[in-house]
C-alpha cells in the first residue's frame, strides 16, 4: 500500500523523468501527476489532493517560491519539498512554509529520509503494515551504511567495514578464502589470517542480521559471497549497468541516476590498498558518463544543465583538464565572462599547487581570448 500521494515539477524534462524514476523507486509514494508547466501543475492539484510536492524553485512562467504561496493559499495539507542546485534558495524556501529542502542531484538517500519524515508526522490512525523500507549504502564518496530505520551502522572492528565494503565491491562473487584472509590480513601466517577471517565473518554476519540490513554472506565450498537479495546501492548499480550500449549513456534517466549516485571515489578517505584497480574503473565509467551526456547539453544548447553537471564533476575531480576546459566552453557560450574568469582562475590555482606547473596551453589561450578580447 502506498502512503504518500505525490506530484513533482519540474521544467526540466530529463530532471523531471529522473525524478519519476528516484521518487518511484519508493515503495511508499504514489506519483498522481508530473508537470514541467508549473501553470498547469496549479490548475491540476485541487484534483490531485496531493501529500507532498517536489518542487523545483528555478521555473520560466512561475517560480518554485511563488507556486508554492498559491499551494499554501489553496491548502495547508499539502507539504512541499523544494529541489534546486542551489543553496542560496534555503532561506527563502522556508519563508514559504516548505516542508523540507533537497540539493541536486536528488538520490534515493535523500527521498528516503523526506519518506521517514512524513512517516513521523503521519497522525497515528487506524494500524496499517507498512512496507518493509530498505538500509541505504553508500560507497561514493566515503563509505556509510544505514539500517531500515536511518541509524548508522557502527563497526566493532575496523576490518569487519572492511570486509564488507569488499564483499560490496565484488557482490554475488565466490570469493576464497585464502584470497579474502590475504587482501585483509597480508602480514599473517595462514593459519592466523584464516582464525580472524572466521571471526569477522561471524561478527558481519550478527550486525547484518541485527541491523536488518537485507543482506546475507553465504559459505560456499571454498569461500564466501554476498548475497544482495533485494537491495541496491550505488556500486551494484554502476555493475548492472551496461556501459557499452550507446557510449555508455543508452537511457537517459538512467544515465542521469547513476551520475546522481556518484558522490565522489570509491570508498573515499578508506586506505584499502585492494580498492585502488576498482576506483579508477567506477572513475572512468563516471567520467564516460558525464563526457557523452555533457555531449548532448552541448548540442541542445542546454548551457545551464551542462554547468550543473560539470561542477557535480569538478566537486571530486577538480584537476581533470578536459571537464574543467568543458566548463569553461560553458561559460563562454552563455557568455558570462565573470563565471570564465574565476574558474579559470580557481583552476590555475590548484593546477600550480599540486603539480607545480601552469595550465595547459591549449586552455590558457582559450582563456587568454574570451577574457580579452570580449
Amino acid at each position: 500500500m502506498k502512503l504518500f500521494n505525490v506530484v513533482i515539477v519540474e521544467d526540466e524534462k530529463s530532471v523531471l523523468d529522473l525524478m519519476q524514476y528516484v521518487v518511484g523507486q519508493n515503495q511508499n509514494y504514489n506519483i498522481v501527476g508530473a508537470f514541467s508547466n508549473p501553470l498547469e501543475a496549479l490548475a491540476s492539484l485541487p484534483e490531485l489532493r496531493a501529500d507532498v510536492v517536489f518542487l523545483d524553485v528555478e521555473m520560466p512562467k512561475m517560480n518554485g517560491l511563488e507556486l508554492a504561496q498559491k499551494i499554501n493559499e489553496m491548502t495547508d495539507q499539502t507539504k512541499i519539498v523544494f529541489t534546486t542546485a542551489y543553496k542560496e534558495y534555503a532561506l527563502d524556501a522556508f519563508k514559504v512554509y516548505a516542508f523540507d529542502y533537497i540539493l541536486k542531484p536528488v538520490t534515493p538517500m535523500e527521498i528516503e529520509r523526506i519518506m521517514n519524515r512524513l512517516l513521523k508526522q503521519r497522525p497515528p490512525v487506524v494500524r496499517v503494515e507498512q512496507p518493509r523500507r530498505q538500509s541505504t549504502i553508500r560507497c561514493f564518496g566515503g563509505f556509510e551504511v544505514r539500517n531500515p530505520e536511518g541509524a548508522l551502522v557502527r563497526w566493532p572492528t575496523r576490518k569487519t567495514e572492511e570486509l564488507f565494503a569488499f564483499f560490496l565491491c565484488h557482490p554475488g562473487r565466490d570469493i576464497s578464502k585464502w584470497r579474502l584472509s590475504d587482501f585483509l590480513w597480508s602480514e599473517m601466517d595462514e593459519d592466523r589470517a584464516t582464525h580472524n577471517l572466521h571471526n569477522t565473518i561471524y561478527r558481519l554476519k550478527k550486525m547484518l542480521k541485527g541491523h536488518e540490513i537485507g543482506m546475507d554472506i553465504r559459505k560456499t565450498i571454498d569461500g564466501y559471497l554476498l548475497d544482495t537479495a533485494d537491495q541496491t546501492y550505488d556500486v551494484l548499480a554502476f555493475q548492472q549497468h551496461d556501459f557499452s550500449s550507446a557510449n555508455g549513456v543508452g537511457d537517459v534517466a538512467r544515465a542521469e541516476q547513476l551520475c546522481a549516485q556518484y558522490a565522489g571515489p570509491l570508498l573515499e578517505r578508506k586506505d584499502y590498498l585492494w580498492k585502488a584497480p576498482l576506483e579508477e574503473q567506477f572513475r572512468k565509467q563516471y567520467t564516460s558518463l558525464v563526457r557523452n551526456l555533457t555531449r548532448q547539453d552541448f548540442a541542445a544548447q542546454e548551457w545551464a544543465k551542462a554547468e550543473r553537471r560539470l561542477e557535480a564533476y569538478l566537486t571530486a575531480y577538480p584537476l581533470h583538464e578536459e571537464m574543467n576546459l568543458a566548463l569553461l566552453q560553458v561559460y563562454s557560450h552563455s557568455g558570462n565572462k565573470e563565471s570564465f574568469a574565476k574558474q579559470y582562475a580557481r583552476f590555475e590555482a590548484a593546477y600550480r599547487q599540486e603539480l607545480g606547473l601552469a595550465p595547459p596551453a591549449e586552455m590558457k589561450s582559450q582563456a587568454d581570448s574570451f577574457l580579452n578580447n570580449r
